[in-house]
């Protein structure tokens, strides 16, 4: 990067860096609820059979991912995407005030109901923030910045999201109750701060032609496709212990008192090292920063997979590690996103089209939601036939294998793939 270019990334005063980034906040405290606890609250409060709740969760985030890149060139045609933002905040409040509040009765209706709304509320306001914050930087560092701010308010997001329920109640129920009333007022009054305080961002011509065509078009992108290949595969690699980690500190460890502390852990070392990544990023590039990233996360894997029971600090520093290498995978690509998208977009306007960033995160979205279920789809048959059950002594050699070695071959492939496509990826140095 020139060095003309590095004084416009730091041209953004740090008040709207944090403006634009605060919606991040309400946004990962409404993910992890209905991904972690809406299973369980429905099937304890509302006494639902396992088999159907898991249908009616299969179906909802089937569509919900299916929706994202029409949501995408919606906020492309649009005239602004504020204005999308304040269209789905209230279908956002109102589906989380619903579905952490199962009733006494009809539970599979309003489950269905408030999940949809819930989704269709946050995937809209997820895509048109992400596609402004594109355009709102005016260079690679500003939008690598811009980024960041959104995901470091997001991964404060999933800590507090993650203790809050606990904090309010001993019940999950009623934790999650409390939520439920604190979250439509967190959300609106970090919006209005985002809305308000971000910065100015360039006019810019609304999509006009085939919503489809523009859709098929993105994926014509031979740097977006390498881009999305590297994606699934790390994001893949990433799941995968998210999704067992429970299972391999209660049967592994044997400390499933500490996975409250190992999950804090986690988090909070994303916040802390993720201004790191964005100083290395600025310094080196940000394929090369995101595959040191990757690096850093196949060590800790390899580590964890010497650990046994009772190995509880050891574990500590495996979350450490990992933890720090996330906020790189939660930056650094969607940066290379937006710098895609505006770069895209710059050629676009050059010849009288309009560009379509919209268009790019509906896609990397759908990507990112596919990769969760990928992830379950492929590690718990894999532990079935392995052999291994919760809680039974001796079983849970091919967890471990499973948890360390799985995520590691994952890792070392999305390395490989991103140092070979390095110079088609970083589009704009």
């Amino acid at each position: 990067m020139s060095s003309s270019r590095i004084a416009q990334a730091v041209a953004i005063p740090r008040r709207q860096l944090f403006a634009y980034g605060a919606l991040g906040l309400p946004l990962a405290m409404a993910a992890l609820p209905v991904y972690v606890h809406v299973p369980r609250l429905y099937a304890e409060a509302a006494d639902m059979r396992l088999s159907l709740l898991g249908a009616l969760l299969l179906a909802a985030r089937l569509l919900d991912a299916a929706i994202d890149p029409l949501l995408g060139g919606w906020s492309d045609r649009a005239a602004s995407r504020q204005r999308l933002i304040l269209l789905a905040l209230p279908c956002l409040a109102l589906g989380m005030l619903a579905l952490l509040q199962p009733p006494a009765s009809g539970a599979p209706w309003w489950l269905l109901a408030s999940m949809l709304l819930t989704y269709f509320g946050f995937s809209l306001v997820s895509v048109a923030y992400q596609a402004w914050g594109a355009e709102l930087g005016r260079d690679a560092g500003e939008r690598t910045r811009l980024t960041a701010s959104r995901e470091g308010f997001g991964l404060l997001g999933v800590v507090l999201a993650a203790t809050l329920p606990g904090l309010l109640s001993p019940d999950l129920a009623s934790g999650l109750s409390g939520v439920a009333q604190l979250f439509p007022l967190l959300l609106f009054a970090l919006a209005a701060w985002t809305l308000a305080g971000s910065p100015p961002s360039a006019a810019r011509t609304p999509a006009s032609g085939s919503l489809f065509g523009d859709l098929r078009g993105v994926l014509e992108d031979r740097a977006f496709r390498r881009l999305l290949a590297v994606f699934v595969v790390n994001g893949i690699a990433a799941a995968l212990p998210a999704t067992l980690v429970l299972f391999y500190v209660a049967d592994v460890l044997q400390a499933e008192a500490w996975s409250g502390a190992f999950l804090a852990l986690y988090f909070v070392s994303g916040v802390a090292f993720l201004p790191l990544w964005v100083i290395l990023a600025r310094r080196v590039g940000r394929v090369p920063g995101w595959i040191a990233s990757m690096l850093v996360a196949v060590v800790s894997f390899a580590w964890a997979w010497g650990l046994g029971a009772g190995d509880v600090w050891p574990f500590a520093v495996v979350c450490l590690l990992s933890g720090a290498a996330l906020g790189a995978d939660l930056t650094l690509p969607a940066a290379l996103v937006a710098d895609l998208a505006e770069h895209r977009g710059g050629v676009a306007r050059a010849v009288g089209k309009s560009a379509r960033a919209g268009a790019y995160f509906g896609w990397w979205n759908l990507v990112a939601k596919l990769n969760l279920a990928l992830a379950a789809g492929l590690s718990l048959p894999l532990l079935d036939l392995v052999g291994y059950q919760p809680g039974v002594v001796g079983t849970s050699g091919g967890l471990a294998a499973i948890y360390c070695l799985l995520p590691l071959l994952f890792k070392t492939t999305a390395a490989v793939l991103a140092w070979r496509w390095r110079k088609v990826l970083e589009v704009v140095s």
